[in-house]
C-alpha cells in the first residue's frame, strides 16, 4: 500500500492554519484527504477537573496520540493535512521520529505579532497572549518546505499556493533535513511542558 501524503502546516495560535486546512480539502482534487488539528484531538477529552501536573501528563498522552493518529492514517494509504503548534521541542521531535520524512509538505503558516494579538482578541477563546509566547517559539527550528503569510494572502490563497508547490516537494525535503539534524545523534525530545500555556493548545 501506498502511504499517504501529508501536508503538516505549523504556526501560532490564531495564525490561520485552520482555515487554510479547509480551503485545502476543498480544492484538492488528487486523493482523499482528511484534516487532523490538535485541537480536535484537545476537544475530545473528557471535563472533569485535573490537577496541573495530571492535566500535563494527559496533554503530553494526547499529542503523542495525535501524532500517531497522523502516522496511521497516512500509512494506511491516506493523504493527511495536519494543523498543529510546535510550541514545545519534543512536539517536533516526536513528529520526526513517529511520521515517515518522505511524505511531509512541511509549510511554515506565519503572521505578525500584532495582526496575530487582533485575531486572538476579536475570536475570543483563547488565552490573552498565546499566540505572543508561541510566537518565538514554533519557528526556531528554521526550516520548511514553503512558508505562508495569511497578513498578506488569504487562506484561498495559501492554499492555492501549496496545491501548485506540492509536485515539486524538494528531495531531501525539510523533514529529512530535520530529521538528519535532530535524530541522527541519538536525540530525545524533551517533555517538559513550556508554562500553562501550553496546557491551552
Amino acid at each position: 500500500m501506498t502511504p499517504g501524503q501529508i501536508i503538516f502546516l505549523n504556526g501560532t495560535s490564531s495564525s490561520g492554519k485552520s482555515s487554510i486546512a479547509r480551503e485545502l480539502l476543498d480544492i484538492l482534487d488528487d486523493g482523499v484527504y482528511f484534516h487532523l488539528a490538535v485541537d480536535a484531538f484537545n476537544a475530545m477529552r473528557s471535563k472533569r477537573e485535573l490537577e496541573a501536573e495530571e492535566l500535563d501528563a494527559a496533554l503530553r498522552r494526547t499529542r503523542m496520540g495525535f501524532h500517531r493518529s497522523i502516522a496511521a492514517m497516512a500509512q494506511a494509504g491516506n493523504d493527511i493535512v495536519v494543523d498543529h503548534v510546535l510550541s514545545e521541542p519534543w512536539r517536533l521531535l516526536d513528529c520526526l521520529t513517529v511520521l515517515r520524512p518522505e511524505d511531509v509538505l512541511f509549510v511554515g503558516v506565519r503572521c505578525p505579532l500584532d495582526e496575530l494579538a487582533r485575531r486572538e482578541q476579536a475570536r475570543g477563546d483563547r488565552p490573552s497572549g498565546l499566540a505572543k509566547h508561541q510566537y518565538g517559539l514554533v519557528h526556531r527550528h528554521g526550516d520548511y518546505d514553503l512558508e505562508c503569510d495569511t497578513s498578506t494572502m488569504s487562506p484561498r490563497e495559501c492554499a492555492q499556493r501549496i496545491k501548485q508547490f506540492l509536485p515539486q516537494l524538494p528531495r531531501p525535503n525539510a523533514f529529512t533535513r530535520l530529521r538528519r539534524r535532530y535524530l541522527a545523534d541519538g536525540e530525545q525530545p524533551s517533555t517538559a511542558p513550556n508554562c500553562a500555556y501550553e496546557r491551552e493548545l
